[in-house]
């Protein structure tokens, strides 16, 4: 059985010595008492404090609670191991503090209590709890990156290594702060990997100059099966210029327009029609930038038909749909869809692609022959998923 040690402060109490002769009424304090202007020995004893829990091996999840008997709690500290706070509130009448978050699995807390009582006499206690390790523990990837610039349809996305079956408890643990007022929702999906993934976007594209932080406040939350959370998770990122790619794969041209008003055309070739390289239409968000990459039709089931070092990569899509370079296709360019899929243009049009978009940016895909919509998961589709529906998607609707 573990022992909780309480220290108590020493108070000293110092009385002033009676004159050898008096003419008031009686004598010293036990006059006063009597009139009820002195301090009875109750009141001048220490504050009783409990802790709750306490012992090792403590159940994971739970909150701290602290109590005083005979005074009121002054201040409250509760501390893990590597120093971290564990944040609470003192109730009105002084007598409660109940910590807001939970206790994370695997951690020693020590808790430190001072107390006053009516007389004044203060006294501080000290306890030590420790909680039981995970038997599993679930861990975050999280889109965008801390101090990231991003275009005006980047979602926040974070993705479990492992199922989330407790959603609302996750869900309620998700802080996001906007630096103007965007009405936005969270809303769970299915990643293209089969993971469980949840993701915040505004109803409309952000404003651009918004600055967004995301505080995951995850550690000490139970997933449910796929287990504990152990530490928490932020990022802030700022929205850049309102740009969107507009792609007309019925006229075979590619607009980017900046604030409302073209700045460029270019002609494009994409997906073959009939069969499996048509490409996606709908709204598709720039993933990455990725450069010079190797494709692989393997990779993405359509056999040997290429294996191919390609330039100005900009992925849209986890599936294996790309903005690029494709100088091989240089007649199909504004004539024909004529690719395995993406949207191929000129060295130089790529380049000066490349150049202009950045990840977040929308690829507003338009086009008659296509193999369908882009899927939520599937990269960040999100935007083709109506409001009403995306807002129905979260667990705490």
């Amino acid at each position: 059985m573990s022992r909780i040690c309480v220290r108590t402060a020493a108070v000293a109490v110092l009385l002033a010595p009676l004159a050898a002769c008096s003419s008031g009424a009686g004598s010293g304090s036990a006059a006063q008492d009597a009139k009820g202007g002195g301090t009875s020995a109750a009141e001048d004893r220490p504050a009783t404090v409990t802790v709750t829990p306490k012992g090792n091996g403590v159940p994971a999840g739970g909150t701290v609670r602290v109590t005083a008997a005979g005074g009121t709690l002054t201040s409250v500290a509760v501390t893990d191991d590597e120093g971290r706070a564990l944040a609470g509130k003192v109730a009105a009448d002084g007598a409660t503090w109940v910590s807001i978050r939970k206790a994370a699995p695997g951690t020693s807390y020590t808790v430190t209590a001072t107390t006053t009582t009516k007389a004044g006499t203060k006294s501080t206690i000290t306890s030590v709890f420790a909680t039981a390790e995970a038997d599993k523990v679930n861990k975050v990837d999280w889109r965008p990156g801390t101090k990231a610039v991003v275009g005006i349809a980047q979602p926040v996305s974070l993705v479990f290594d492992n199922p989330v079956t407790d959603k609302a408890a996750v869900e309620r643990q998700l802080k996001l702060t906007t630096s103007n007022p965007t009405e936005g929702s969270w809303s769970w999906l299915e990643d293209w990997s089969g993971r469980d993934r949840i993701d915040w976007r505004p109803k409309e594209y952000w404003q651009p100059g918004t600055k967004v932080t995301l505080s995951a406040e995850l550690n000490g939350t139970d997933s449910g099966d796929g287990g504990w959370f152990v530490r928490d998770y932020s990022t802030a990122f700022t929205v850049g210029g309102g740009q969107i790619v507009k792609v007309d794969l019925d006229r075979k041209q590619l607009t980017l327009e900046r604030n409302g008003q073209a700045v460029r055309s270019i002609p494009v070739s994409g997906g073959t029609p009939g069969g499996d390289k048509r490409s996606w239409r709908g709204t598709a968000v720039l993933m990455a930038k990725e450069g010079t990459i190797n494709m692989n039709s393997e990779t993405v089931g359509l056999g040997d038909a290429y294996d191919k070092m390609v330039d100005r990569s900009m992925r849209l899509t986890w599936s294996g749909m790309y903005a690029h370079a494709a100088p091989w296709n240089d007649k199909w360019f504004g004539n024909a869809n004529m690719s395995s899929g993406c949207i191929g243009m000129s060295d130089t049009n790529a380049a000066w692609l490349y150049a202009q978009v950045r990840p977040g940016d929308p690829f507003e895909i338009t086009g008659k022959n296509t193999k369908g919509i882009v899927a939520p998961g599937n990269g960040f589709g999100d935007w083709n998923v109506p409001w009403a529906e995306w807002q129905a998607k979260s667990a705490l609707r």
